[in-house]
């Protein structure tokens, strides 16, 4: 089984958007929580309603939807949440690009 399939088969469905309305594609990638060793990622925001953590995780996807060109103009979404890039690196096997490895933080969006 090829790391493709695997993105397919196994990862939630995810895509990126803009905010003039343009969307990719859907394809498969793996988000999952950061687990906290220290307190590098506890920054958060204030809303009306209190305090917000804004979550980080880590994400794994194809390498044929490269993060490292995602600006604040753009943005990955997926199970209808929104995720900002905060780094992003491409992973090789000898000269090939095998999978992209981001840190990602979930958008808080306050009115």
């Amino acid at each position: 089984m090829t790391l493709d399939t695997m993105f397919g088969k196994y990862g939630q469905e995810v895509r990126l958007k803009d905010s003039e309305g343009w969307s990719s594609p859907i394809f498969g990638g793996f988000i999952q929580p950061l687990r906290y060793k220290n307190k590098m990622y506890l920054n958060g925001v204030n809303t009306v309603i209190g305090f917000n953590s804004q979550g980080h995780y880590l994400y794994i996807g194809p390498p044929n939807h490269d993060l490292s060109s995602v600006s604040g103009d753009i943005w990955l979404e997926s199970n209808g949440k929104k995720y900002t890039v905060d780094r992003c690196e491409k992973v090789y096997f000898k000269n090939d690009v095998i999978y992209i490895w981001a840190i990602i933080r979930e958008i808080v969006e306050v009115d």
